[in-house]
């Protein structure tokens, strides 16, 4: 999530839990603090791009690694605040809270959080929620300005930080169920097309959780969605697009693409741009302009070479027109994306599979 979630989210905490001892400025600043600590692994050095996008939110947001740190952080904050000095297991746990809930909320978004490692190595990426979201922010937001402007505690301000945690986390719940709404409904919409997709994966659309892209994935191909929960009775577009599976064969034995394909869980394209090979994490960012897009090999003779990985940025991250469409989307209103129309319906032949392709 963004840096202000992270930082009301680690507030309200320590607010709800230090506040009457520590008072609610402090507790409020404290807790902010620390709810933003573990992105701090952003200032790691990595060895490339691929390396910094697949290894960010690794260690610092492992809920065991969080718990090792919490009673190092804490005896630090008994000797900074005199009142939490007889309070030590109210303050490790305050610590844990702070940290353990900024990684969850993580997990919450398509990007994906090692909440256990070492022990597991791959990414929790539900994709329930967007990484900003302000229905799940504000109501953190005002409790936190209101612990902010007091120096003394209050009933009302205790009460009240605790239904913004709760209404908050509760949001985080209900969109779990939409999600899987969405994806029901989109394997009912793929089946009436005469589709079945292997997977199908719904996930929020930018700040908010009433449109949803769903990726149908198939060996070859795959198919984008947008539903929204305004949508009437007419068929929603499904759009086709090639995955590049005739390129896999040059990229065998690539240590950029390993990673790719392991993080993305799958939901990857490659594609030609000039002499390199491109792959694109399908879950982040709208066709063609994925958030994340990186040239990973380049022609080499006859064939395809390893480079050192580069951010690819041949396209802008919004096309034309995409404002205009995703708030028509929004509100349930037919809309034909300009930036996929040629992939509109187009369920015509690529390429069968995923494996044993030639350059």
């Amino acid at each position: 999530m963004d840096s202000l979630t992270q930082f009301v989210l680690g507030a309200a905490v320590s607010t709800a839990l230090l506040g009457k001892t520590l008072g609610p400025r402090r507790a409020a600043l404290v807790g902010g603090v620390l709810g933003t600590l573990p992105d701090l692994d952003v200032f790691l050095p990595f060895d490339d791009p691929v390396d910094s996008f697949v290894l960010h939110r690794g260690a610092t947001h492992s809920l065991f690694i969080q718990a090792l740190a919490a009673p190092v952080f804490g005896e630090v904050l008994r000797r900074l605040f005199k009142p939490l000095r007889d309070k030590r297991l109210l303050v490790w746990l305050t610590v844990y809270l702070c940290f353990a809930t900024h990684a969850l909320i993580d997990a919450m978004t398509v990007y994906g959080t090692r909440l256990f490692w070492p022990l597991s190595p791959d990414p929790v990426g539900i994709g329930s929620v967007f990484i900003i979201d302000p229905l799940y922010t504000l109501p953190l937001l005002g409790v936190v300005v209101w612990a902010l402007l007091r120096s003394t505690w209050s009933p009302g301000l205790a009460r009240g930080t605790v239904a913004a945690l709760v209404v908050s986390t509760g949001y985080l719940g209900l969109s779990v169920l939409l999600q899987a709404h969405m994806e029901s409904r989109a394997r009912t919409i793929f089946a009436g097309a005469g589709l079945a997709p292997d997977r199908v994966f719904a996930i929020a659309a930018p700040l908010n959780t009433v449109l949803w892209k769903v990726i149908g994935l198939e060996n070859g191909r795959y198919h984008n969605l947008y539903l929204s929960f305004l949508d009437g009775d007419t068929p929603p577009v499904i759009y086709t697009h090639d995955r590049g599976g005739d390129m896999l064969g040059c990229l065998e034995g690539n240590p950029a693409f390993a990673k790719l394909d392991w993080f993305s869980r799958g939901y990857f394209r490659a594609e030609h741009v000039g002499e390199h090979i491109v792959v694109s994490d399908l879950r982040m960012g709208l066709t063609p302009a994925y958030a994340f897009r990186f040239a990973i090999a380049k022609r080499n003779g006859a064939g395809f070479e390893p480079i050192v990985p580069e951010r690819d940025m041949t396209y802008r991250r919004t096309s034309e027109g995409d404002a205009d469409w995703l708030l028509a989307r929004v509100g349930g209103q037919p809309s034909l994306r300009r930036a996929e129309a040629d992939a509109a319906g187009a369920l015509g032949s690529f390429s069968a599979g995923l494996a044993g392709r030639a350059c």
